[in-house]
């Protein structure tokens, strides 16, 4: 499969476990990308070519949601918007940031979500209502915008800072966040694919295989998710939230260098 050392089985593998994770919390992406580089792929068009997976897995996982009610339209293109327009200019300009220090700047984001999640359970599990303000709508603008120029740059993570924002912002519970989080992604996702399209950074096969893998783990998830609650994802999320800021600050690789 375009020269590089990938079986079907393999990729559907991958994207099925990244396809649940994606769903139930965020960042089963990196274990894509991981998979994609360590057989040769480089890292721009691993990062383009798992973009394919992720919004035909979005597209599953929304529709799943969308039928059980979780969300309405309105709620979802409230913050839709300002983060599609974000990532289609994450997507068209290039970070000029050392990979070692934004890993680590990731890695005490998540470590302060890790923290926030065990000492403020409710403000995490309990759906909200907040009147808007002029002031309060611009704010949610900026801030979304932002996190989707993120994700238009890299992709990675996005999903932990979705799910904050919505929280935080829209004072949902961790389902409806989670939810609302996946139709956000599927928006801007559709618009900043052309950009790698076009750029040619894109290894359809593989992309498509792997997209088969994440919509099967999508649509179980989201199912898995809406019968279980918000505790159970908010659990779920702090063992995440802990392994990957542990990751990103270094603690792994502290601990690896004395074995």
């Amino acid at each position: 499969m375009e020269n590089y050392n990938l079986g079907i089985a393999s990729l559907i593998g991958i994207g099925f476990i990244s396809g649940i994770i994606n769903t139930l919390a965020g960042a089963g992406s990196t274990i894509s990308v991981s998979a994609l580089m360590l057989t040769g792929i480089p890292a721009g068009i691993a990062n383009g070519t798992v973009r394919i997976a992720i919004f035909l897995q979005n597209i599953v996982a929304t529709s799943s949601y969308k039928q059980q009610k979780i969300f309405t339209w309105k709620e979802g293109l409230y913050f839709a918007l300002p983060a599609t327009l974000g990532a289609v200019i994450g997507a068209l300009f290039a970070v000029n940031i050392n990979d070692l220090i934004f890993e680590r700047i990731l890695g005490f984001v998540f470590l302060i979500l890790f923290l926030s999640m065990i000492t403020k359970k409710k403000s995490w599990t309990e759906t909200k209502t907040i009147n808007k303000t002029l002031k309060d709508k611009i704010i949610d603008f900026i801030i979304f915008s932002i996190i989707g120029m993120y994700g238009g740059f890299i992709q990675l993570g996005v999903g932990f800072m979705l799910i904050t924002g919505c929280v935080t912002r829209g004072g949902f519970n961790l389902v409806k966040a989670n939810a609302i989080k996946l139709f956000i992604v599927l928006c801007y996702m559709l618009l900043s694919l052309f950009v790698f399209i076009y750029n040619d950074m894109i290894i359809w096969k593989i992309g498509l295989t792997l997209a088969i893998g994440n919509m099967l783990g999508a649509f179980i998830a989201s199912r898995f998710i809406v019968n279980w609650g918000s505790n159970i994802l908010r659990y779920i999320m702090i063992c995440f939230l802990f392994i990957l800021s542990i990751k990103f600050i270094g603690l792994f690789d502290l601990i690896y260098s004395y074995f």
